[in-house]
């Protein structure tokens, strides 16, 4: 749950960035797919989301029925249903959007499946707000902080909900055990036994479990540096610097709930220091 003022930042600051439903995207928004449709008029047709603002989206449906006919007699007035997972395990979170068809055409190199344009007649509702903004929230910050660390203590592993500090790392395929140091939006830092010589510049894929709910990311990257571990031979820390393009975007948002939290925490503090 976010308050009211975060809904209306996220309206103000992404009013018309779009963002495109991709596999991805629709795993981690919780979209259902099955239960998204348009209402034209009477009838009811199927469609696929294929990206969305807070001002307009785009639909794929098919055009081989009366839907245009429909969208003429309607004066082109339609109104989308959302359908999307409850995080929280309970009931679907189902909403519609009034909207007007702007505009359409061809979807591929189909002559019976169009991509319509629909532009919203009033703002979406809170819930389309949040859901979206959350996703470009977490894209923005990425650029923005991708390098600050997250030393991983009690409290930060209890906010961050990592599951634990124990984890795997793949080199070469083969699975190793290493402990998390910190993390960041671009990479991590692990402690591991080896020695760093044979380690640094190694392509490897960094297990990171979550939990509530319970996710686990495998996050491609290369070991870039090394640092001794004081009074342990044995053991090296290594940074991993994550490949930009495989960083899952759940992962992404799981990183800015826990950096927006820990501003929230720390602007009262520097308010009253202020005064």
């Amino acid at each position: 749950m976010i308050t009211s003022q975060k809904i209306v930042s996220y309206y103000d600051r992404f009013k018309n960035i779009e963002i495109t439903f991709t596999k991805d995207l629709i795993q981690v928004t919780g979209l259902i797919t099955q239960e998204v449709s348009l209402k034209c008029g009477g009838d009811i047709c199927p469609c696929i989301i294929h990206s969305s603002s807070f001002e307009q989206a785009k639909i794929v449906a098919s055009i081989k029925g009366e839907l245009l006919k429909k969208l003429e007699e309607a004066n082109n007035s339609v109104s989308l249903r959302w359908c999307f997972r409850n995080l929280d395990g309970g009931n679907p979170i189902a909403f519609s959007t009034s909207a007007r068809s702007i505009g359409f055409s061809p979807y591929g190199n189909s002559e019976d499946v169009a991509l319509f344009t629909l532009q919203f007649s009033q703002r979406p509702p809170d819930n389309l707000i949040e859901i979206i903004g959350r996703i470009l929230d977490a894209n923005f910050n990425f650029v923005k902080r991708k390098d600050e660390r997250i030393l991983i203590t009690a409290d930060s592993q209890r906010k961050l909900n990592v599951f634990a500090k124990e984890t795997t790392v793949f080199i070469g395929n083969v699975p190793r055990h290493c402990i998390l140091r910190d993390i960041s939006f671009s990479g991590a830092k692990i402690i591991m036994m080896g020695v760093a010589k044979f380690l640094v510049n190694k392509l490897v894929a960094l297990r990171i479990d979550f939990d509530d709910p319970r996710e686990v990311f495998l996050i491609k990257g290369q070991f870039v540096r090394s640092e001794l571990v004081e009074g342990r031979k044995d053991l090296v820390a290594l940074a991993i610097q994550f490949e930009e393009k495989e960083i899952p975007i759940g992962y992404k948002i799981r990183i800015n709930d826990y950096v927006s939290q820990v501003r929230l925490e720390i602007m009262p503090e520097a308010n009253a220091t202020k005064s």
